[in-house]
Parts: structure tokens; sequence; C-alpha cells
């Protein structure tokens, strides 16, 4: 499997599938992006090649710095497309990445915010650049709710109280920060990060799958939301979305370069702070 879809291209090397993101200009997750991934998956599913995926970003500066704020009604019902008739959010279509039958590994390099860090924690794995990696969820700041997953993941990942602290603070974290507490397995230098990635997903590639299988199903049993946790918290979004506090707040970052290659994209976490 080696293609190009609009929003990420695939190369197959060592059952590894190296799928990497590139929708310019910023990577912003709208429904080209969701097709694709919805693509991906569909692929995977039914290819016993591919074992492991690992998820990467064109962009030196952005891997999934939030949705396309103009669009969320075009990329929502795309991602409805991918599931049952309850299975109608970006929450849902995180949920099946999780439970994708290959082992996902995400290396950030650049920033993930928002429903892009939702991303991060919907993979089996995530490593960083010590270098360039920032995770935000700047939702509340926007007078929004993270509605993809953060409240759920964040909470198991590392616990209560920095939770509470990532989400109501929507203040960024750098990668050694993010190591600290928990949300990525590990933070490296980028001379150091891609070929440990790729060590580790070419051995467990090499292991024998059901066994590799069988235990990330049980993980996942132990470790994942329930699934109408992941509709609470779409349906929460949606509401909050509409409001007129945080559409007033997305039209000032508007005004200042959102979605735009700019500072306020690079240093999102400063720029709701100075709303």
């Amino acid at each position: 499997m080696s293609e190009k879809h609009e929003a990420i291209r695939t190369e197959l090397r060592n059952g590894v599938l190296w799928a990497t993101i590139d929708n310019p200009p910023i990577n912003l997750l709208d429904e080209r992006f969701v097709a694709d991934l919805i693509a991906l998956l569909d692929a995977t599913d039914s290819d016993d090649s591919t074992r492991v995926v690992v998820f990467r970003s064109a962009d030196a500066d952005f891997f999934i710095p939030h949705v396309d704020v103009e669009h969320i009604a075009e990329y929502t019902a795309t991602a409805a497309t991918s599931g049952g008739p309850d299975d109608v959010s970006l929450g849902a279509l995180y949920r099946r990445l999780s439970e994708a039958r290959p082992v996902t590994i995400a290396v950030l390099e650049g920033r993930a915010r928002a429903a892009g860090a939702e991303f991060l924690y919907a993979c089996d794995m995530r490593f960083a650049s010590l270098e360039r990696a920032v995770i935000g969820q700047p939702e509340v700041g926007l007078g929004t709710y993270p509605g993809a997953g953060a409240v759920q993941q964040l909470v198991r990942l590392a616990g209560r109280g920095q939770a509470m602290q990532v989400i109501l603070g929507s203040e960024d974290l750098d990668a050694r920060e993010a190591e600290r507490v928990g949300v990525v397995n590990k933070a490296l230098p980028d001379q150091e990060l891609v070929p440990y990635v790729e060590r580790l997903a070419e051995r467990i590639a090499g292991f024998p799958e059901a066994a590799v299988r069988l235990a990330k199903r049980r993980i996942n049993a132990v470790g994942l939301p329930a699934k109408e946790d992941v509709q609470v918290d779409a349906g929460f979004f949606q509401i909050l979305a509409r409001d007129a506090s945080s559409t007033a707040r997305m039209g000032a970052l508007m005004q200042r370069g959102m979605q735009e290659r700019s500072r306020t994209e690079l240093d999102f976490g400063a720029a709701v702070g100075e709303l």
C-alpha cells in the first residue's frame, strides 16, 4: 500500500505503514483529512500486511493545529460515514482509530492542538520532538469544549489534576512537559526520534499478529472510555461551538490570523490568553 490521497500519503515498509499528513496550508482537520483517515482505516482493517501505522506530518510547524472552524458541519458529516447510526462525531471516528486492527503510533514534530491533540491521544502511542513538539487544548479558553476525547483520554493518561490544568488552563505544553505528565510516551531529540520509532514499529510488526491484536484489545478494554461518554462530549462541543461567546472569540482570533501560518497559530496558547 503506497498511496497519495488528498490529505494523507502512505508508504508501506516492513509491515509498517508510514502515513504522512499533508494537507496545506497548515494541516487543518477538515473533510479531506477525515475522508482519508476513514479510507486508511478501511484499508488496514482488511489488509494484514499492515501491522503498524505511524502518523507523521509533512509540515515542520504543524501536525494538526485544530479543526477547520469554518467547516465543522462538513467534516462532521464525513466522520459520520465511518460507523453505525450512533457514531456521528469526530470522537466516534477517533474511537475507531483506537480500536483499529494495526497498532498506531503518532510522531509529533510540530503543533497538535484541540482535535489535533485528541487525534494523538486516540493513537496507541505518542512520541514527540524535544525541539519542536507542542500540544494544547485551547477549547475552554475559546468558550467551547474539547469534544473529541480530551476529557476522557487526558484523565486516563495524565490523571485528574493534570487533565484539569491542561484543559482549563488552555496553555501549550512542550514535549518535555508532555512526557512528564504522561501525555506522550517519550520525548526525543529530532535526530533520534524517527529512528527510535522506526525500530519500535518494525519490532512490533515482526511479532505474531494474534498476540499483538489480543494484547491491544485487552488494554483497550481497560483503558478506553465508554462509547456513551464519547457521545456526550461530542454533544457538548456542538452546543458550545454555536454559543455567542465562543463565536465572538473565534472571530477575534480569525482577525489575528487564525487558520493561517501566523504568529497566532504558532503561539496559539498565548493568543488565547490575550483575548
